[in-house]
């Protein structure tokens, strides 16, 4: 059991099944009597590793045989440019709504030409701004949940050019219409896994006659032609997401794991928006049901550091916001249990009853 509750925005808190099947591992690997850090990635066990893994996320986001799932690292930093690589020839259009769209948006620029269609930078990114989506441009990129400002899309778009999307941090968390894009990518550790890998499903017909040289490491094909196994992957992080996707198949999938994240968020907001001492950040229309953010209420700033000590004191850790907004940050990934949910509301209402 965790002695701690746990709201990191990344890393996250994982399920206690991956986190005792990773420590096995560690000691033994399926019976090879190899630790999984010294297992080679050439072996039929490591093989059935990848090949489970890819089933699963085939299996749970129902992805079509249009589109294959590969694993690399370097996180979605990477993604950023492995997006620009590979789909940007003559124009890009992204939308920017956080510091991640945004560095995605300079990794194009600084391949070709890209921009914005429209930014929510204004307003210090609470809120997801309206846009066209254009038809004279190679792709349009999206991040579909910003973990910094706590806002989301909440739906798949109909694009008439193909629609990329980071999914770092709210992928699995709800149904997703995967033949509407051109690629999904993201870092696992937020939802699917730790730190080490990061994963893409990519349209493969739109990786075939392109006119230019891609670095071998930087082409997307060279991951769907060799199963991501051109050179060797990171294997500890992928064994960790294979049990953390057989975790959430347990509980009953996507839609089950949808409903649940939904009532936590719900818990939360509703506290925030009742409590004298607390608020919201974001729209109320666009707020995010993976990362929470809010600040002390006008008048109560005095007050942050000393409920950042006072959860530290209840065992709630990583609530605070992002250096670059202050304030504070529960994010309420997949395998943040209820409980630890109930647990920060009921200190924010103590700490209300302690200042009133």
């Amino acid at each position: 059991m965790k002695k701690v509750h746990i709201f990191n925005a990344g890393p996250c808190v994982l399920p206690e099944s991956a986190l005792d099947a990773g420590v096995q591992a560690l000691q033994d690997f399926r019976g090879t009597g190899m630790s999984v850090l010294e297992i080679s990635h050439r072996t039929k066990e490591w093989d059935a590793v990848m090949d489970e893994t890819r089933a699963l996320w085939k299996e749970l986001l129902n992805i079509p045989d249009t589109h294959e799932v590969v694993f690399f690292g370097g996180g979605a930093s990477m993604g950023f440019l492995l997006v620009a690589m590979n789909f940007l020839r003559t124009r890009a259009a992204y939308l920017e709504t956080g510091v991640w769209a945004r560095k995605a948006l300079k990794e194009a620029k600084g391949l070709g030409d890209a921009y914005a269609v429209a930014s929510s930078a204004d307003r210090t990114y609470s809120y997801i701004p309206e846009f066209t989506i254009p038809s004279d441009v190679d792709y349009f990129h999206i991040t579909t949940n910003n973990t910094i400002y706590g806002t989301s899309i909440k739906e798949d778009l109909d694009s008439p050019v193909p629609l990329i999307a980071d999914m770092s941090s709210d992928i699995m968390t709800r149904r997703v219409d995967v033949s509407k894009y051109a690629m999904i990518y993201g870092g696992a550790q937020k939802n699917v896994g730790t730190s080490g890998v990061s994963f893409a499903i990519v349209r493969k017909d739109l990786l075939e006659g392109r006119d230019k040289y891609i670095p071998t490491m930087l082409d997307l094909k060279t991951y769907v032609d060799n199963g991501s196994m051109f050179n060797t992957p990171p294997v500890f992080p992928i064994f960790i997401m294979n049990e953390t996707l057989k975790w959430l198949k347990a509980q009953g999938g996507i839609d089950a794991m949808h409903a649940l994240d939904e009532k936590k968020a719900a818990m939360l907001y509703d506290e925030i928006d009742r409590n004298s001492l607390f608020a919201g950040t974001a729209d109320k229309k666009d707020r995010s049901i993976m990362n929470v953010c809010f600040v002390p209420s006008p008048g109560k700033e005095h007050l942050e550091a000393g409920f950042l000590e006072f959860a530290k004191a209840h065992k709630i850790v990583g609530i605070k916001g992002h250096r670059s907004v202050g304030g504070f940050r529960a994010s309420i990934y997949n395998a943040c249990p209820i409980e630890s949910v109930r647990a920060l509301v009921d200190c924010m209402r103590e700490w209300e009853e302690i200042n009133r």
